[in-house]
């Protein structure tokens, strides 16, 4: 959590934190009702932290910090002029990354609101990979396997790259940032079809085959070996405690964490846990991991029971 939603702004000296406190600390107050962030001014040593859930916010507020600290003039008016200027700043600079994404996919005609989501997103990272670049690859991957497929490429490539673009939005509206995404395109002139491949573009039950393409597109790119980093041992820790809890009820033979933790596939003795029985034991395991397991989104329980029959020839 403080590396995702944190970022630390240097200073040439300790002595900047008392002008950036101000008199009675009508500074930092100014700083954090203009820039919406925390601005945390501790014991480190010619450093301070700002943080926010907000990456676009949290972006804003480091480079003003920044301009204030080589300016030196820091007074409640001149940070509203540097907060306001440093917006337009990133603006500026979302719109060009969402510019430079749409151009590297050969597509056009995309509603300059979402481009300029779009290049939000590259202030976004998600498992610490950047949601920009892995939405990029996305629409490389959706293309390459229409191209397969015979349909659409461009269509494809569209699904691909505007696939996250809830995740830029969705600390200001209520949902999963699929279907938040979907709504986002839809109110700016994206086809149906677009639409729907972003709001299931996590979901199996969808019946389309480019949302189908675009799940498969993105698996891979989640998938893809350095593209989610995670500290080792904690990572080991959550998939040995997953398969832990899994294990403990009777009739299982085996358990494996699969998809980074995602998904737990239980094996069960096919002569202690019948076909009725086994789908009441994968609600009772997805009951026992809400109540005590720790994870991130959600978990899929999948229960294999297999009946075997061999005999020998003489």
């Amino acid at each position: 959590m403080a590396e995702r939603c944190t970022a630390i702004v240097p200073l040439p000296s300790d002595d900047l934190k008392g002008r950036l406190i101000g008199r009675e600390g009508r500074n930092i107050r100014a700083l954090e009702a203009a820039a919406g962030i925390d601005l945390i001014i501790d014991d480190t040593s010619e450093a301070i932290t700002v943080s926010c859930f907000n990456p676009v916010r949290r972006e804003i507020a480091r480079i003003a910090v920044g301009k204030l600290v080589a300016d030196g003039r820091i007074h409640p008016t001149r940070i509203e002029e540097v907060v306001a200027a440093s917006e337009k700043e990133i603006e500026v600079l979302c719109k060009e990354a969402g510019e430079q994404a749409v151009f590297d996919l050969g597509l056009h005609r995309i509603h300059p609101e979402l481009v300029l989501h779009l290049g939000r997103l590259k202030l976004r990272t998600s498992y610490a990979s950047n949601v920009l670049d892995h939405s990029v690859e996305v629409g490389f991957l959706a293309g390459l396997l229409a191209a397969e497929l015979g349909i659409s490429v461009k269509t494809a490539r569209r699904a691909g790259l505007l696939h996250d673009i809830g995740k830029a939005v969705d600390h200001q509206l209520e949902g999963d940032h699929a279907e938040v995404g979907a709504q986002l395109a839809r109110k700016h002139g994206e086809a149906p079809k677009v639409c729907e491949a972003i709001a299931n573009h996590h979901s199996a039950a969808s019946k389309t085959v480019l949302a189908n393409l675009v799940d498969a597109a993105n698996l891979l790119s989640s998938a893809r070996p350095g593209a989610r980093r995670e500290v080792l041992a904690s990572y080991i820790k959550r998939l040995e405690d997953l398969e832990l809890k899994a294990a403990s009820f009777a009739g299982v033979e085996k358990v494996f964490a699969v998809q980074a933790g995602r998904e737990v596939r239980v094996m069960v003795h096919n002569n202690k846990v019948s076909d009725a029985e086994s789908k009441l034991l994968s609600r009772d395991i997805a009951k026992k991991l809400e109540q005590e397991a720790t994870y991130a989104g959600q978990v899929r329980v999948v229960v294999i029971r297999e009946t075997r029959a061999s005999d020998y020839a003489q």
